[in-house]
C-alpha cells in the first residue's frame, strides 16, 4: 500500500517533545524521517524500563548520531540537506545561525527546501529567542486563570503544545503544496504561544469581539446561566457528570425522568423558568438528585436515552474504550523485553493510506551506518573512520 507521504525526506533536529511529535506525524504517514542528534545528546532508558515519551515523539524515524561541527560532520549534513525536502529545528534562532543551521544557510544549499522552525513566542518580536516552555507560553494566553473555580489557583492543561505539534505538521504540508505549484521553498514558523492561543481561540475571539470583565474571571459552576448545560454534578461515588443540553425543552423530559423529577413541575415547566426564574432552585435540585446514585448508574441512564451528557473520566478510561481501540487512538506495541505495551496511536484516519507504526523509536545512532551508506553512498571504511573520529556514534546495521 502506498503511503500518503512516501518519498518525502525529512531531517529532524528537534530537541523538544512537542516539535518532535509534530515530525512524528509526518513519519506516521510514510515520510522518510532522519533524526539528526549529537552523539552525546541523550541517555538510553535503563534495561527493563520503557522510555514512553521518546517512543511517541520519535516513532517512525531513523536515528543518525552526528556531530555537525567537524568538517566531516558538516559535509555529511550538507549532503543530506541537498537530498531532503524538509528540515525541522526548534533551537533559538541565534543558536541556529551560529551553527549555520538557520534557514538562510540551508536554503543556500537547497533553494526549494521547506524549513520548519518551532519556538516559544514566534519568529518576530522581543521574545523571539526566549526559551520554548509550554507552561510559560500558556501563562500568556489568558485561559489559565479562568478554568478553575473562583478562589482556586490557575489551571495549566498542557494541551497547547499538542496544538503546536499539529500546526507544525500542517504548516509543512501547506508549504509543500505551495512548492508543488511554484517550485519555491520557504520557512514555516510555529510557536507554543500561538498553539496555546489557538487552543483558547473560542474565548479569545469572544473577548476581542466584546471585551468585558466576564471573559477575564473564572465562572462559578453555580453561576451558570443554564443548569442543564456546562454544569457539573457530583455523583455519590465522588465522580462528576457533565450536562450539555442548551435546548432544555428538548432534554427536560428525559432529564426529569432519570432524576425522579416531575416533568410538569410548575417550577421548571418552561425554558425561562429553568434558566432564569428558578435557575438556582433547579441547580440545587439537580445537585441533590445526582448525589444519590453512583456514576455508573448515571452513565447507564444517560446512554439508554442517548442524552447529551457523560461521566467525566480520568486517564485510565481511554485505554479500554472501544472507540479508542477500534479507531487506533490507542495501539498495542509488542516489545521483546517488556511484552505488550500500550501507546497513543493515530489521531488522523485516511481510508486509502492510513498511518502506521512501521518503526519503533530508535536508540541513539541506531541507523547511523544505514543513513550514511544508503542515503549518501558512504563506504564501510568511511563510516568506520567517522566513528573512530567521534563524528558519528551508535553505528549498527540499522
Amino acid at each position: 500500500m502506498t503511503k500518503a507521504l512516501d518519498g518525502l525526506v525529512v531531517l529532524d533536529t528537534t530537541t523538544e517533545f512537542w516539535a518532535a511529535l509534530g515530525v512524528a506525524l509526518l513519519g506516521d504517514f510514510g515520510a522518510h524521517v532522519i533524526k539528526i542528534e549529537p552523539p552525546s545528546t541523550r541517555r538510553e532508558a535503563n534495561a527493563g524500563t520503557w522510555d514512553h515519551l521518546n517512543e511517541l515523539a520519535n516513532r517512525n524515524k531513523l536515528s543518525l548520531a552526528l556531530d555537525t561541527e567537524p568538517a566531516a560532520g558538516r559535509a555529511a549534513l550538507e549532503a543530506l540537506v541537498k537530498k531532503a525536502d524538509i528540515f525541522v529545528a526548534d533551537r533559538p534562532i541565534p543558536d541556529l545561525e551560529q551553527r549555520r543551521l538557520d534557514y538562510a544557510s540551508l536554503a543556500a544549499l537547497k533553494p526549494d527546501l521547506i524549513y520548519a522552525h518551532g519556538s516559544g513566542y514566534g519568529p518576530a518580536g522581543p521574545d523571539r529567542d526566549a526559551p520554548a516552555i509550554d507552561e510559560l507560553a500558556a501563562a500568556r494566553t489568558g485561559i489559565m486563570p479562568i478554568l478553575q473555580q473562583p478562589g482556586q489557583p490557575p489551571v495549566y492543561t498542557e494541551a497547547g503544545q499538542m496544538y503546536s505539534s499539529v500546526m507544525l505538521a500542517f504548516g509543512v504540508m501547506a508549504a509543500l503544496r505551495h512548492r508543488a505549484q511554484t517550485g519555491e521553498g520557504q520557512q514555516v514558523n510555529v510557536s507554543l504561544f500561538a498553539g496555546n492561543m489557538y487552543g483558547a481561540s473560542l474565548d479569545i475571539q469572544a473577548y476581542l469581539a466584546m471585551g468585558g470583565e466576564r471573559f477575564l474571571q473564572p465562572v462559578s459552576r453555580l453561576d451558570a446561566g443554564n443548569p442543564m448545560s456546562g454544569v457539573l454534578y457530583r455523583a455519590s461515588d465522588g465522580r462528576w457528570v457533565t450536562l450539555t443540553m442548551p435546548d432544555t425543552d428538548r432534554w427536560w423530559p428525559d432529564l426529569a425522568a432519570i432524576t425522579g423529577l416531575d416533568v410538569d413541575d410548575e417550577r421548571f415547566n418552561s425554558h425561562e423558568k429553568r434558566c432564569e426564574v428558578n435557575r438556582l432552585e433547579l441547580l440545587s435540585t439537580l445537585e441533590d438528585a445526582f448525589s444519590k446514585q453512583p456514576s455508573d448508574h448515571w452513565r447507564t441512564e444517560l446512554n439508554a436515552r442517548q442524552m447529551s451528557a457523560d461521566v467525566i473520566e480520568d486517564y485510565g478510561y481511554p485505554e479500554g474504550d472501544r472507540s479508542a481501540v477500534r479507531n487506533r487512538y490507542i495501539i498495542d506495541i509488542e516489545d521483546e523485553r517488556l511484552g505488550t505495551l500500550r501507546s497513543v496511536g493515530f489521531p488522523i484516519h485516511m481510508s486509502e493510506s492510513p498511518a502506521e507504526l512501521t518503526k519503533r523509536a530508535p536508540t541513539l545512532g541506531q541507523h547511523s551506518a544505514a543513513v550514511l551508506s544508503k542515503t549518501l553512498g558512504y563506504s564501510a571504511d568511511e563510516i568506520a573512520q567517522l566513528q573512530t573520529d567521534g563524528v558519528i556514534a551508535g553505528v549498527s546495521d540499522g
